[in-house]
């Protein structure tokens, strides 16, 4: 079975275009302004225009108003909205896209009730949990903590990076993974070594 992967963070358009290239499933836009790899509209624009057709665009929010995200759906062609703060489910179901709900993993309780507060996610994210922090922090968390035969869609995310990805996939059994900072030579700047050197690693695990 195929391990879908997504990179998330983008700012340049032709780091975007070349994780496609190099078989990248989705591409992150990151749309919250306390980020580092935060984008504009005109830079998500540029972006989603490079990428070659059954490329999913993934935008992340982070407790943002909805009247904001209606407006950046009506400008950029978004497939997916990834919601990464404390929204919850009701909020989620507002816009007409899939959602991804991202969780900031503390311990095996976050898991389940994550997996029970949002069941018509289309995945819920398992991230770790720093305090203060949305994602992109290169931390992960303790991945024996995911429960065997964790029912529904999930995705792994949180530290993932080429060195690590082929030992978190044999303790998880994960299917899907995000991974950000872990492919980046600077936060926002994607790395075409570290980006195929991930990707490798994941269809090695398959293979």
């Amino acid at each position: 079975m195929t391990i879908r992967t997504k990179i998330c963070g983008f700012t340049h358009p032709e780091d975007a275009r070349t994780a496609a290239e190099l078989g990248a499933d989705a591409v992150g836009l990151v749309f919250f302004e306390g980020s580092k790899r935060h984008v504009s509209v005109e830079q998500a624009q540029q972006i989603v225009r490079v990428l070659p057709p059954f490329v999913s665009v993934v935008a992340l929010f982070v407790n943002e108003t909805e009247a904001r995200i209606r407006q950046i759906l009506t400008e950029v062609p978004i497939d997916m909205i990834q919601f990464h703060g404390d929204e919850p489910a009701e909020f989620c179901r507002l816009f007409d896209r899939p959602y991804l709900k991202a969780v900031r993993v503390r311990n095996a309780d976050d898991i389940a009730a994550a997996a029970a507060a949002y069941p018509d996610a289309r995945a819920v994210l398992f991230d770790a949990h720093i305090e203060g922090e949305y994602g992109g922090t290169g931390h992960s968390f303790d991945w024996k903590m995911l429960p065997a035969g964790l029912g529904g869609h999930w995705i792994l995310s949180g530290g993932l990076n080429p060195e690590n990805i082929s030992r978190a996939l044999r303790i998880t059994g994960a299917r899907a993974v995000d991974v950000s900072s872990g492919v980046e030579s600077a936060p926002g700047i994607k790395s075409r070594e570290k980006m195929a050197a991930f990707l490798e690693a994941v269809r090695s695990e398959v293979a």
